[in-house]
C-alpha cells in the first residue's frame, strides 16, 4: 500500500530533503522530482551561493532551494511550510565529543518544527548502523536488528563518538516524535560507498576490526539507500526503525574489497593476512520486505 504517486499520475506532495549538500539528499532530491513530487531542498552549509549546490537539478520548476541552520528553528519552519514529509540527514565530517550535543539539539529543533507543521505526514530520519550495534555484552549467539541500541556509555567509554551522536540524537528524535504525535520512521543505514568521506578517517569506521569480528561491519550502495528511504515514506505500513544495507563484509576476501575502496592507492594486503570468515549477525529482513514491491515497481517505471 503506497503513499506515493499513482500510476500514470503526477505526485502533488510537497516534501523537503534537508540536508542536500550530501550525496545521499542530492540524490533523494533527483529521485522524488523524478517520481513527480514538490521538493523544498534545505541545506545547512550557510556559505556560499544556494544555486551553487552540486548535483542539484535547480532549473526545474518543482524544486524550492532554502538555507535552513539546524539551530535556527524559524529556518527550519520557513523550509517546511507546506511539506507533507520530511528527509531528514546530519552528517559532520569530524565526530569528537561534543558532536553528540550538536546533532541531538538539530534534531530537537527540527522535530518540534514538524510537529508544528500542520501539513506533516511522515518524517525519514537517517540514522546509522553505529546507533545498533555498540555495547559492552554483545551475545554472538544472537542476531543484531532493529531492536538493539547502541550504549551510550560504552560509546563514550571507548571514543566512539559517531555512534555516541546517532544514538543520542535518534533517541531524542523519536521521544519527540511519540510526545507530539509525530509519525517518523527512521533508516539506520550502513557504511554509505560514496563521497568525499569514503576514506579509512570515516567517523563511521571507528572499531572496524570489532564490527568485522563481530559480524556487523555493513555497507550500503547510494541507490540502494535513496529507494529505501522513498519505500519507507511511501509505504504506508511502514513503521519504527530500518537496518539499511545490501552488503555485509564477513570474508577476507570482503574485507580486502573494502580496503581498497578506502584507500585505492594502497597495495592490496593478503585476503588471509589475520582475517577469517565471520557469520553474518545482523539482519535486515524488516527492510528487505518492505522493499519487494517498491523495487518491482521502480523496474518497471525504469
Amino acid at each position: 500500500m503506497n503513499m506515493g504517486p499513482d500510476e500514470g499520475q503526477t505526485c502533488h506532495k510537497t516534501v523537503c530533503v534537508m540536508d542536500v549538500s550530501g550525496p545521499l539528499g542530492s540524490s533523494l532530491v533527483d529521485c522524488l522530482l523524478n517520481r513527480g513530487y514538490y521538493v523544498h531542498a534545505a541545506t545547512n552549509n550557510l556559505h556560499g551561493a544556494l544555486h551553487d549546490l552540486k548535483g542539484l537539478p535547480i532549473d526545474n520548476k518543482r524544486l524550492k532551494l532554502f538555507r535552513s541552520d539546524p539551530f535556527d528553528y524559524q529556518s527550519i519552519v520557513d523550509a517546511l511550510k507546506g511539506c507533507s514529509g520530511l528527509f531528514y540527514m546530519f552528517e559532520e565530517s569530524i565526530y569528537d565529543e561534543f558532536t553528540a550535543e550538536i546533532e541531538v539539539r538539530a534534531a530537537l529543533n527540527v522535530l518540534e518544527a514538524c510537529a508544528q507543521t500542520e501539513t506533516m505526514e511522515r518524517v525519514v530520519f537517517t540514522s546509522s548502523v553505529t546507533a545498533v550495534v555498540w555495547k559492552e555484552k554483545r551475545d554472538l549467539d544472537t542476531d543484531v536488528d532493529e531492536r538493539n541500541w547502541s550504549d551510550p556509555e560504552f560509546c563514550r567509554k571507548f571514543k566512539l563518538w559517531h555512534a555516541l551522536a546517532k544514538t543520542l540524537a535518534e533517541k531524542t528524535a523519536w521521544a519527540l516524535a511519540m510526545d507530539r504525535g509525530v509519525d517518523m520512521v527512521s533508516i539506520n543505514a550502513g557504511l554509505l560507498l560514496t563521497g568525499g568521506q569514503l576514506s579509512p578517517e570515516n567517523p563511521y569506521l571507528k572499531g572496524t576490526p570489532e564490527m568485522y569480528g563481530d559480524g556487523v561491519l555493513v555497507t550500503v550502495d547510494l541507490k540502494f539507500l535513496v529507494d529505501a528511504h522513498i519505500c519507507v515514506y511511501e509505504n504506508s505500513l511502514a513503521f519504527g526503525r530500518y537496518l539499511c544495507f545490501n552488503h555485509t563484509v564477513c570474508r577476507p576476501e570482503d574485507a580486502v574489497k573494502l580496503a581498497k575502496m578506502l584507500v585505492p592507492s594502497s597495495p592490496a594486503p593478503p585476503p588471509s593476512d589475520g582475517l577469517r570468515v565471520i557469520q553474518q549477525r545482523i539482519q535486515n529482513k524488516k527492510l528487505n520486505k518492505l522493499m519487494v514491491d517498491f523495487i518491482d515497481e521502480v523496474h518497471v517505471d525504469d
